[in-house]
């Protein structure tokens, strides 16, 4: 049974992940939302972004990279060069896509405190009712 999402084009079905809800995986994924937003600063170098991104390994980070690039966002630029010399930097698509993520990254930042107050309410409510918890 299909279920309508709201969104044109996306399902929800059970049958597997329709594309554009596999791009928003890979947007607002744990460690993509952090290589697109330090993307939007300027390109790196595969260990200057492993610096900047965080406590990221080299595996999670060299297939974010390769998630990115096959989805048409992140451009991969290899020098022939002798060290290898690889820069990462954004495609005209993945600055939009950071856009979007900065948008959303801008909003958690300002509405946090009463994200965190909500969550306090909710947990003394529920704390207080009776029964069985669920």
């Amino acid at each position: 049974m299909e279920v309508s999402t709201g969104v044109p084009g996306w399902k929800a079905d059970g049958d597997g992940m329709c594309p554009s809800r596999q791009v928003l995986e890979h947007v607002t994924s744990r460690w993509g939302v952090l290589v697109l937003m330090r993307l939007l600063e300027r390109s790196y170098r595969f260990s200057e972004l492993r610096r900047a991104v965080g406590r990221v390994s080299e595996k999670m980070l060299t297939q974010t990279l390769q998630t990115l690039e096959r989805d048409g966002l992140v451009h991969r630029d290899a020098k022939p060069v002798i060290p290898p010399r690889v820069d990462y930097s954004l495609t005209g698509l993945g600055r939009e896509a950071a856009e979007q993520v900065r948008g959303l990254a801008l909003w958690t930042d300002r509405r946090t405190a009463e994200v965190e107050e909500a969550r306090r309410a909710y947990d003394e409510a529920r704390a207080q009712r009776p029964g069985p918890r669920g």
